[in-house]
């Protein structure tokens, strides 16, 4: 990793840690990153020619696979045309159309640049529509860097939580309260305040590995919402279109007030949305006192990759092959582990996956901190050392993309399984 090292070195001079975004420091994993020279397919290829199998597919967002012929295709029929107008385009009409069309919950919806847009606009919107302040969100779900969102748990149910990260003020977390994920309990009492715009949750959670929202604590969400005039929104940047078509809450059953959608909706490139009920969604600017906006927003080439992402991923059998892609990785994955006797276990929906190092059912934030981290650093680390890809943290979910195959898994398998016999168990 001669190349990746040098450039490692000289991107500290110039950028804060080196990385753009903190996970890509491989911090916690006691490495350094890889600097990416080439991606396709499944594969990524480093600085120094070393080729990777991808779990990480961007976070989430190439469901097809990295560089697709098709998305590349249609990026180069539209940059012909322009590359961002700073006005209202066609395809911007018609993703939107598209959106609503695969989610009965979404009667309007607005374009943004990032999940963090999204979500951050999304709020705002609650608050302004309610008019009322304060936001529960759920201890372990990620919502994009917004300052609302880097909030701790408080010490109790009603109890305001406090910034975890500087920059964050007091006040500003006095509007939020942090809840344990899938306890109905602390939600209701928590809500007595009076005072809750909105409720923001993630349905599957990502970011704390990948972990389901229990469908009777969402309903109840559901019913708690509607008898205390609060905004139900489910965060779907990550599940959107990647757990099945038409996310997550086409899974549980219940429908959300607001969602927020990004990752796959834009085809690799750079995008968010938000959208919900039509009475809720025209309190956005020009029509209602709600602002928001973006110079970049509605560009014309991430609205053509990501119509024609929902095109391919509309396809009727697309989403049924792709579950049973990442469930075949997952049966295997646990047959192996129980049969060396491992505390490591998996789960999967669509082309999302998760891995855990505990012997504990996996249902909160709690449970993943206490997974064996030093089991996953060496797990990481053997993998990428055999060319195989993960998330560099113990708190992310993993995904499968249709460019994967077979081979890919059953060699990923292969090495896991080595990893046990020669590391894993010397080490328990």
């Amino acid at each position: 990793m001669k190349n990746s090292t040098k450039l490692f070195k000289q991107a500290k001079k110039y950028i804060p840690g080196g990385v753009n975004s903190p996970v890509r420091a491989f911090s916690s994993v006691g490495k350094t990153p890889f600097f990416i020279k080439e991606a396709k397919g499944q594969y990524l290829t480093d600085e120094d020619n070393n080729k990777y199998i991808d779990f990480i597919g961007s976070w989430g967002a190439q469901i097809l696979g990295h560089s697709d012929k098709r998305i590349i295709k249609e990026i180069t029929r539209i940059i012909h045309s322009g590359i961002t107008y700073g006005a209202p385009c066609k395809n911007e009409v018609m993703l939107a159309k598209e959106i609503t069309k695969i989610y009965p919950s979404i009667e309007k919806v607005r374009m943004v640049n990032s999940g963090t847009e999204a979500t951050m606009s999304a709020i705002r919107l609650a608050r302004g529509f309610t008019k009322k302040d304060k936001v529960i969100k759920f201890n372990g779900c990620y919502h994009g860097h917004g300052d609302s969102f880097l909030i701790k748990a408080g010490s109790g149910a009603s109890t305001f939580g406090t910034p975890n990260s500087l920059g964050v003020t007091k006040a500003n977390a006095k509007d939020t309260i942090s809840l344990p994920y899938n306890d109905i309990k602390q939600v209701q009492k928590a809500i007595k305040s009076k005072n809750i715009a909105c409720i923001i949750i993630e349905p599957i959670a990502g970011n704390m590995n990948f972990i389901r929202a229990n469908k009777i604590f969402l309903k109840k969400l559901r019913i708690l919402c509607n008898q205390n005039n609060i905004i139900l929104i489910f965060d779907e940047v990550m599940t959107g279109f990647r757990v099945a078509k038409g996310g997550a809450q086409s899974l549980c059953g219940v429908k959300p007030d607001l969602t927020t959608l990004g990752k796959v909706l834009g085809g690799g490139l750079p995008v968010g949305a938000f959208g919900g009920r039509k009475d809720i969604m025209d309190n956005l600017a020009p029509l209602g006192g709600v602002y928001q906006a973006g110079t970049l927003s509605g560009n014309p080439l991430a609205m053509a990759a990501g119509l024609k992402t929902l095109e391919i991923i509309s396809k009727p059998k697309y989403f049924k092959g792709l579950s049973k892609k990442t469930e075949y990785f997952i049966s295997k994955i646990n047959k192996v582990a129980q049969k060396y006797q491992a505390d490591i276990s998996a789960d999967s929906q669509g082309g999302m996956f998760g891995i855990y190092f505990t012997k504990r059912e996996v249902t909160n934030y709690n449970d993943i901190l206490n997974t064996n981290e030093n089991n996953f650093i060496s797990f990481f680390q053997y993998m990428l050392k055999n060319g195989i890809f993960f998330a560099p943290s113990m708190f992310e979910a993993g995904f499968i993309s249709s460019s994967h195959t077979k081979k890919d898994i059953d060699y990923t398998v292969k090495i896991f399984e080595k990893w046990l016999k020669e590391i894993y168990l010397s080490i328990n």
